[in-house]
Order: C-alpha cells, then sequence, then structure tokens
C-alpha cells in the first residue's frame, strides 16, 4: 500500500469513527435513564427516611445467619445492585446469604431533628427486630458501607452483647481529622454549619454532591473524555451510565445529623479521641468483640486509609481482618474489579461465620 493510500484509509477508519460517536452520542443523549436495582426484594419497613429491604433469596439453601447491609446515608443503595451479573447483592444471593438492606429515602423537612442517636439507636435495632421476627434468627451479621460503616461501628459498640454477630465495614473512616481535603472544606475557620443548618433545615443535595466533585475537580471532564472514547462500546457505556446515575442521585441530609457529624466528627474527631457520646453513652471500640472485617480501599480518595486504619487496632475483638485491596471508594464494591477481588473475599471471611 503506498502513502498515499495509508492516509486514504486512515482517514476514512477516523470519518467512520466520528460517525459512529455522532450516533451513538445521540442516542446517549435521548435514550432514558438506565435500569438500575433489579434484585426482587420485599420492603419491610418504611419509617420515614428509613427503607429495610429483604432480597428473594435465589439458592434453595442458605446460611442460618442473615446479613443486613447498612448504606451510606448520603447515596442510595442501589450501587450495591446495579444490574444483573454487575451486582454485589445479587452475588450474596448466589452464595447463598439471606440478605437485607438498610437503605435510605430523602429526609422530609419534619425530619431536619434526625441525630445520630436515631440512626445508632432507633433505625438499625428496629431493623434487626424487623429481620428476626422475619427470618426467626436472632443472630444477624451488620456490614455497613462508608458512613453506613460508621453507624454500624457505633450501634455495635454501644449494643454490647445485644450487637450483631459479625460487623463488617468498608472504607469506613475513623479518624477524620485524616480525611484532609474535607477538612479543607468544612473548616471551622470558614464553614458556618450552624447557618446553614438553622437556613435550611435539611441540608440540600446539591451541596453534599458538590463537595464529593470538590475532591476530584477534573474527575467529571476525564470521565466525560473518556466515554467519548468509548462512545460505540454499548456495554461500556451502559456501565457508565449506570455509575454516573447513582453519583448524581445524592441525598439530602437531616440538619441535626449533619450539624452534629460536623461538629463532633470533623471537627471533635470524637471517635477517634474516643469523646464521642451517643444517647448518653460514650462509645468505646474496645467494647465490640465480634469478629470484625474491614475492607479497604488502597486508592479511595474519599475515605484514604489513614482515616480508616484505625478501626481493626482498637476493636476489643480476637477475631479481627483488615484487607486492603486495589481499588478506589466505589470501585471496592461496584464494578468487574470487585467482583474479582472484594466479593470472594468477603464470602470467604463470612461464609464460615454465618452457620
Amino acid at each position: 500500500m503506498s502513502a498515499a493510500q495509508d492516509t486514504v484509509e486512515r482517514l476514512r477508519r477516523e470519518v467512520d469513527l466520528a460517525i459512529q460517536r455522532g450516533f451513538k452520542g445521540v442516542n446517549y443523549l435521548t435514550s432514558g435513564a438506565p435500569e438500575v436495582g433489579q434484585s426482587r426484594k420485599d420492603v419491610l419497613a418504611t419509617r420515614g427516611t428509613m427503607r429495610l429491604y429483604h432480597y428473594h433469596p435465589l439458592v434453595d439453601e442458605v446460611y442460618r445467619v442473615p446479613v443486613l447491609i447498612v448504606m451510606a446515608t448520603t447515596n442510595r443503595g442501589y450501587i450495591l445492585d446495579l444490574a444483573p451479573g454487575n451486582s454485589f447483592v445479587e452475588y450474596l444471593l448466589k452464595a447463598g446469604y439471606d440478605v437485607f438492606m438498610l437503605d435510605w429515602a430523602a429526609p422530609v423537612p419534619a425530619e431536619k431533628s434526625l441525630r445520630i442517636e436515631d440512626y445508632v439507636l432507633d433505625f438499625i435495632p428496629e431493623c434487626i427486630r424487623r429481620i428476626a421476627k422475619e427470618t426467626g434468627e436472632t443472630d444477624v451479621s451488620v456490614a455497613g458501607y462508608c458512613f453506613g460503616g460508621v453507624l454500624s461501628v457505633l450501634y455495635t459498640a454501644l449494643a454490647g452483647e445485644e450487637g450483631p454477630k459479625n460487623l463488617v465495614c468498608f472504607t469506613t473512616p475513623i479518624d477524620f481529622k485524616q480525611m484532609k481535603l474535607f477538612q479543607n472544606w468544612s473548616s471551622q475557620k470558614h464553614f458556618d454549619v450552624d447557618r446553614l443548618v438553622d437556613t435550611y433545615g435539611n441540608v440540600p443535595p446539591e451541596m453534599i454532591h458538590t463537595s464529593f466533585e470538590m475532591l476530584r475537580p477534573a474527575s467529571r471532564a476525564a470521565a466525560q473524555v473518556t466515554l467519548w472514547d468509548n462512545i460505540w462500546n454499548d456495554e461500556f457505556v451502559r456501565a457508565y451510565r449506570q455509575l454516573d446515575r447513582w453519583g448524581n442521585d445524592t441525598l439530602p441530609l437531616a440538619g441535626e445529623y449533619f450539624r452534629q457529624t460536623t461538629k463532633e466528627l470533623m471537627w471533635g474527631n470524637k471517635l477517634f479521641t474516643g469523646e464521642l457520646v451517643i444517647g448518653g453513652k460514650r462509645v468505646d471500640l474496645g467494647a465490640i468483640r465480634q469478629p470484625v472485617l474491614h475492607v479497604v480501599a488502597e486508592h479511595d480518595h474519599i475515605v484514604p486509609y489513614e482515616a480508616a486504619r484505625h478501626l481493626i487496632p482498637r476493636v476489643g475483638s480476637k477475631d479481627k481482618t483488615e484487607v486492603i485491596l486495589k481499588g478506589g471508594h466505589v470501585s471496592l464494591l461496584a464494578g468487574a474489579n470487585a467482583a474479582r477481588r472484594m466479593w470472594p473475599k468477603l464470602d470467604e471471611w463470612l461464609g464460615e461465620r454465618s452457620i
């Protein structure tokens, strides 16, 4: 092939790709939102912002000990059930677990006075009581993601022997001073949390979403460039749209809950210092005696390892394990890498403790 023919061929390929991008780009912009959260489930309980789901088993025999997943209060739980074949929930169901999820809806204005106490001493215990009624089992494993992990840790520490059989945490911060970027934008010198809460009641989701975007200001632009480069790859586009839908589906936060977490945890760092008091009781991580697994991400920009690494050394459990895996805050639990790395690790650890 001559140099001229080679140039013509390369130009033809570039034109074909541009045409494909154009057609696929129009389809991307005009098609509806992707379906998510398709695993069959029943709603066991709803109360205000609280939602308790029970997923339908996918195997005939299940482990004796059910699993309660506690989601972070800023995000919706379908990140763990994006689509068939790409679902943490589906994986657990196929592995034989009886799976429940404590998910959240947007708090209504009347719920602006909710505090950490309501989540830790009311919502989680109520869900565990409902699970016991549904299954006939008094034991349950609690698995908390991000701030859902913080709530799960607080519940377990305060519940003592009445707490869960097993505690699993994913990317759960303990030392909030090590969440450097969050510390910068929520600095006590510049951030008037009282004025914000007193003005709005519940904290608007736009502010929560923007705070996460600020952690990596260029990430959205970079992601859109990658999308454009792969726009003809239907599988890539489908996965991108599912994650993008979730990333933009941020929940507002109850005002007093946000005020309390800002002052007590972000500013006071009281969970780390041992000064945190919930419902009149001091939270002592050493009081946690249950088996504990903490899975953290090596490249987590939201909860860096320095913020998460203190959980395992501080709990009083003899059976405690920390697992550090490659990935980020979301990819640790969702996506192809999670299916290869994290999900089997959890199954290996939890299976023998669920009989």
